[in-house]
């Protein structure tokens, strides 16, 4: 009895959608965390936030390709009816933020004065929860 790939669709689908959602809880639930934690971490000492930051940096950015990856793998995999309708331009504008999220997590990682740090950290915190609202608006 051989199994027919439309068997196979719901489960591919289920795996598709929880690494896509346990990435952007990694990415942006992470964000928050330690950012909740720059504080606190000054107290063990003054390079504790930048240690806590390299050591968060090693998850953020494969959490992030991940997110961009199973993203391309989710507009593939998806009604190519809606391609044609609204839904397209919430995706593109997701799809954007994501992207600007990603970039400015990226200038906030290599910011030398605070200013910058704060800057971009406060811009990619913004954007990712921005991403994270269009990306419930897509799934309906």
């Amino acid at each position: 009895m051989a199994i027919q790939q439309s068997e196979l669709a719901p489960a591919l689908d289920t795996i598709r959608v929880s690494i896509h959602v346990l990435a952007a809880t990694i990415w942006v639930g992470g964000q928050f965390t330690i950012a909740g934690l720059v504080g606190p971490a000054k107290l063990l000492g003054q390079d504790a936030p930048k240690k806590l930051a390299r050591a968060f940096a090693k998850i953020e950015w494969p959490a992030f390709a991940l997110l961009i990856a199973t993203g391309i793998w989710n507009v593939i995999a998806d009604d190519p009816s809606k391609a044609t309708s609204p839904w397209r331009y919430v995706m593109i504008a997701e799809a954007t933020v994501a992207l600007l999220a990603g970039l400015s997590a990226y200038l906030h990682q290599i910011s030398k004065n605070r200013k910058r740090l704060a800057i971009f950290g406060a811009l990619s915190g913004v954007l990712s929860i921005t991403a994270v609202i269009l990306g419930v608006l897509l799934a309906g």
